[in-house]
């Protein structure tokens, strides 16, 4: 099982080890409990783009959102339960034309968050 700080340090390790990134910010960490938690990290990219990455983990259930602010664009990929109808439900994907489409994260950071990175380094470059 996660814990606050072994989660941060994986969020800010990924970042930090991501060549499109130039720097890491923390804005805010949670301890509700051993087992409920929540963070917010925001990274800078060479581009100008800012991702905000935000986790609150209650147990073994992680809320997450993935948030890419890139010049007049913004897109996001989360896991709040609005859409039903998706395929990927609750996952999904806010594209900058403002619609939801399936998304392919999961849930876990370790396997979205470079994910993520992957996708916003093809949107940047």
């Amino acid at each position: 099982m996660n814990t606050l700080a072994r989660l941060l340090n994986q969020v800010v390790s990924a970042l930090q080890t991501w060549p499109g990134c130039v720097n890491v910010r923390v804005l805010e960490t949670q301890q509700f409990s051993d087992v409920q938690f929540a963070l917010k990290v925001r990274a800078e990219t060479h581009s100008g783009a800012t991702l905000h990455v935000r986790l609150y983990q209650n147990r073994q259930h992680i809320d997450y959102a993935y948030h890419l602010i890139h010049e007049q664009c913004s897109l996001r990929w989360d896991n709040k339960e609005h859409f039903p109808t998706l395929s990927t439900y609750p996952h999904h994907f806010h594209t900058a034309s403002g619609e939801v489409q399936a998304s392919p994260l999961t849930g876990d950071p370790n396997h979205d968050l470079p994910l993520v990175l992957r996708l916003i380094s093809k949107i940047i470059d």
